[in-house]
């Protein structure tokens, strides 16, 4: 399974930026998402950067990678899915609207 991570960007030049995520650092294409500034958090896959992330976004990203650990591990995760808990599943804005019809 390849997961993203979200990175804070340190440096960026034509192309290509220095990011950081828990004291590693690497350098990651922005080509995919154009210019970036110094302190944007980013999503990287395969050392790309997939897109722009808020600071809500980047830690919830961050709290549920670190619950799948600790579940992993047998130990407590459900604090780190806070913004899960007694919530009802719901579909993403973009699905909300369209129209399924029965195949038949």
């Amino acid at each position: 399974m390849c997961v993203g991570l979200p990175m804070t960007v340190l440096s960026s030049d034509n192309g290509s930026a220095l990011c950081e995520r828990r004291g590693e650092q690497r350098r990651v294409s922005t080509l995919l998402i154009g210019e970036v500034a110094v302190g944007d958090r980013v999503l990287v896959f395969i050392d790309n950067a997939m897109r722009l992330l808020d600071a809500e976004e980047a830690r919830l990203i961050d709290d549920a990678l670190d619950g799948l650990a600790a579940a992993m591990q047998g130990r407590d995760f459900e604090h780190l899915f806070a913004d899960l808990i007694d919530r009802e599943p719901q579909l993403p804005e973009f699905l909300r609207n369209q129209v399924v019809t029965p195949q038949g």
